[in-house]
């Protein structure tokens, strides 16, 4: 599959408000590899290949494990996540999948538990952050496996 086009050269102020909500995200003070476990997850709802290829690599190179990343999807079953990711999971998996139209109560009440009001909101714009790039890395087609840690 060829990309269609390069949507940051296409809209170059378009990406900078992305890369502002990114920075955002990356600067709110949530943990860098509870945000990457949250970009790999989110990313493999939305299926998108660039994301999941430059996600998994910059949790590898920030010291996260393979088993964990292995384990991701299934994180339900697995006992190596914390429970502030499985907080952190369920919230992005809620606000990422709206089922029914609405984000329920269970995940509400364990994402509370885990994070304050600030943290939860920063948490949820960089889940709304992802899914942005989601969404424009699977319209445009944009070419996974590429990526390097520390070159975005």
């Amino acid at each position: 599959m060829s990309q269609r086009l390069n949507y940051a050269q296409a809209s170059p102020r378009g990406f900078a408000a992305m890369l502002g909500l990114e920075q955002h995200a990356r600067t709110s003070g949530l943990e860098p590899s509870l945000l990457e476990l949250v970009k790999t997850r989110v990313s493999q709802l939305n299926g998108c290949a660039y994301c999941l290829d430059m996600h998994t690599k910059d949790a590898r190179a920030a010291g996260e494990s393979e088993q964990r990343l292995y384990l991701l999807s299934a994180w339900r079953e697995a006992p190596c996540y914390t429970p502030r990711e499985r907080a952190a999971l369920a919230w992005a998996e809620a606000v990422t999948l709206l089922k029914n139209h609405e984000v329920d109560d269970a995940a509400w009440q364990q994402a509370r538990a885990e994070f304050d009001e600030r943290q939860l909101v920063d948490l949820t714009l960089a889940i709304v952050a992802i899914n942005g790039w989601n969404r424009l890395s699977v319209a445009f087609r944009t070419e996974a496996g590429n990526y390097q840690p520390g070159s975005k």
